[in-house]
Protein backbone atom coordinates (compact mmCIF):
# COMPACT_ATOMS: atom_id res chain seq x y z
CA UNK A 1 0.00 0.00 0.00
CA UNK A 2 0.87 3.30 -0.42
CA UNK A 3 2.71 5.85 2.26
CA UNK A 4 0.06 8.73 1.87
CA UNK A 5 -2.66 6.41 2.51
CA UNK A 6 -4.84 7.47 5.33
CA UNK A 7 -5.93 3.99 6.28
CA UNK A 8 -3.58 1.21 7.44
CA UNK A 9 -4.06 -2.46 5.94
CA UNK A 10 -5.23 -3.52 9.83
CA UNK A 11 -7.54 -0.48 9.55
CA UNK A 12 -9.14 -1.85 6.46
CA UNK A 13 -9.34 -5.15 7.44
CA UNK A 14 -11.20 -4.00 10.82
CA UNK A 15 -13.96 -2.32 8.94
CA UNK A 16 -14.92 -5.15 6.71
CA UNK A 17 -15.10 -7.19 9.16
CA UNK A 18 -16.70 -5.27 11.00
CA UNK A 19 -19.70 -4.34 7.87
CA UNK A 20 -19.20 -7.93 7.30
CA UNK A 21 -20.81 -8.83 10.80
CA UNK A 22 -23.77 -6.31 10.92
CA UNK A 23 -24.80 -7.58 6.77
CA UNK A 24 -24.54 -11.12 8.79
CA UNK A 25 -26.67 -10.02 11.77
CA UNK A 26 -28.92 -8.38 9.20
CA UNK A 27 -29.42 -11.90 6.95
CA UNK A 28 -30.19 -13.60 9.64
CA UNK A 29 -32.63 -11.02 11.11
CA UNK A 30 -34.60 -10.99 7.74
CA UNK A 31 -34.08 -14.50 7.25
CA UNK A 32 -37.45 -15.63 4.88
CA UNK A 33 -37.83 -18.41 6.95
CA UNK A 34 -38.98 -16.35 9.93
CA UNK A 35 -40.98 -14.03 8.09
CA UNK A 36 -42.97 -16.73 6.07
CA UNK A 37 -42.93 -18.98 9.33
CA UNK A 38 -44.28 -15.69 11.52
CA UNK A 39 -47.10 -14.56 8.96
CA UNK A 40 -48.31 -18.19 8.60
CA UNK A 41 -48.79 -18.78 12.41
CA UNK A 42 -50.34 -15.66 12.93
CA UNK A 43 -52.80 -15.73 10.10
CA UNK A 44 -53.05 -19.66 11.00
CA UNK A 45 -53.89 -18.96 14.23
CA UNK A 46 -57.01 -16.20 13.68
CA UNK A 47 -57.68 -18.15 10.72
CA UNK A 48 -58.27 -21.02 13.65
CA UNK A 49 -60.38 -18.92 15.62
CA UNK A 50 -62.35 -18.20 12.95
CA UNK A 51 -62.50 -21.62 12.67
CA UNK A 52 -63.75 -22.46 15.63
CA UNK A 53 -66.39 -19.75 16.03
CA UNK A 54 -68.19 -20.73 12.72
CA UNK A 55 -71.81 -21.60 12.78
CA UNK A 56 -73.89 -23.43 11.19
CA UNK A 57 -74.67 -22.05 7.84
CA UNK A 58 -71.16 -21.16 7.11
CA UNK A 59 -70.24 -25.19 7.70
CA UNK A 60 -72.95 -25.65 5.01
CA UNK A 61 -71.92 -23.23 2.68
CA UNK A 62 -68.35 -25.38 2.77
CA UNK A 63 -70.81 -28.57 2.10
CA UNK A 64 -70.44 -29.95 5.92
CA UNK A 65 -66.68 -29.07 6.56
CA UNK A 66 -65.61 -26.26 8.68
CA UNK A 67 -63.10 -25.07 6.49
CA UNK A 68 -61.84 -21.93 8.26
CA UNK A 69 -60.61 -24.86 11.26
CA UNK A 70 -58.51 -27.32 8.66
CA UNK A 71 -56.97 -24.19 7.18
CA UNK A 72 -56.16 -22.17 9.96
CA UNK A 73 -55.00 -25.69 11.56
CA UNK A 74 -52.60 -26.07 8.21
CA UNK A 75 -51.40 -22.80 8.36
CA UNK A 76 -50.65 -23.33 11.83
CA UNK A 77 -48.36 -26.18 11.31
CA UNK A 78 -46.63 -25.08 8.23
CA UNK A 79 -45.59 -22.20 10.33
CA UNK A 80 -44.33 -24.01 12.95
CA UNK A 81 -42.83 -26.07 10.74
CA UNK A 82 -40.80 -23.33 9.32
CA UNK A 83 -39.92 -22.24 13.03
CA UNK A 84 -38.68 -25.07 13.44
CA UNK A 85 -36.66 -25.28 10.59
CA UNK A 86 -35.14 -22.01 11.15
CA UNK A 87 -34.21 -23.61 14.73
CA UNK A 88 -33.19 -26.46 13.96
CA UNK A 89 -30.73 -25.56 10.64
CA UNK A 90 -29.90 -21.51 11.76
CA UNK A 91 -27.83 -19.73 9.05
CA UNK A 92 -23.96 -20.70 9.31
CA UNK A 93 -22.03 -18.10 11.08
CA UNK A 94 -19.77 -15.48 9.35
CA UNK A 95 -16.28 -16.52 8.33
CA UNK A 96 -13.64 -15.05 10.67
CA UNK A 97 -11.48 -12.54 8.58
CA UNK A 98 -9.24 -11.97 11.34
CA UNK A 99 -7.66 -15.28 12.06
CA UNK A 100 -6.34 -16.09 8.29
CA UNK A 101 -5.03 -12.74 7.31
CA UNK A 102 -3.18 -11.29 10.94
CA UNK A 103 -1.62 -14.47 11.08
CA UNK A 104 0.41 -14.33 8.12
CA UNK A 105 1.06 -10.28 9.15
Amino acid sequence: MSDHSEYSERDVLREVSELEEKSATAARLFDIRRIIGGLFVIYGVIVTIAGLTDDDAAIDKAEGVNINLWTGLGMLLLGLFFLTWLKLRPMAPPPDATTGDEAKG
